[in-house]
């Protein structure tokens, strides 16, 4: 499902096609509870590194959201933090993420390098109050490939 909405805004000739918000949750189970048996949300794609779901896409009508679970530890006992930016990021679906980099770097704003992860390429970058923008495009290459990596490998 999630593949074939993004296949219908890609036809639309804009890059940046929408942004999903994405929620640090405590609790996992007890968040898609409230999501998906409380207000309708479909659960469209998981992230499960440990045997249990820790991200998720989840959509309703046309209102994409993402939640993951915070991994709090000893040094990082919050979900949040303590300044302006922490625990909220913004994902843009975009048609070709790799061109923002470039136009990104070329005015010469700090982003990082992009990688594929959930078969899309992730370019990520953040404002000047902390908060994560990433901007996203399906792809083909393998999981946790960088973009340097995958340079080095056409050529």
């Amino acid at each position: 499902m999630l593949r074939e909405s993004q296949r219908r805004m890609e036809n639309n000739g804009l890059n940046i096609q929408y942004c999903v918000n994405l929620l640090m949750v405590s609790k996992m189970e007890v968040s898609l509870k409230f999501y998906v048996d409380g207000l309708g949300f479909k659960i469209l794609n998981t992230w499960t590194p440990r045997g249990k779901i820790e991200w998720c896409w989840l959509q309703r009508e046309g209102g994409p959201l993402m939640l993951q679970e915070a991994r709090v530890t000893t040094e990082r006992p919050y979900l949040m933090g303590d300044k302006p930016g922490a625990g909220l990021s913004l994902w843009y679906q975009c048609k070709d993420s790799l061109a923002l980099y470039h136009e990104f770097k070329e005015k010469g704003i700090a982003v990082d390098e992009p990688f594929v992860g959930n078969n899309l390429w992730d370019v990520h970058l953040k404002d000047p109050d902390g908060y994560n923008l990433h901007f996203e495009s399906p792809t083909d290459v393998p999981e946790e490939t960088t973009y340097s990596e995958w340079l080095a490998s056409q050529q």
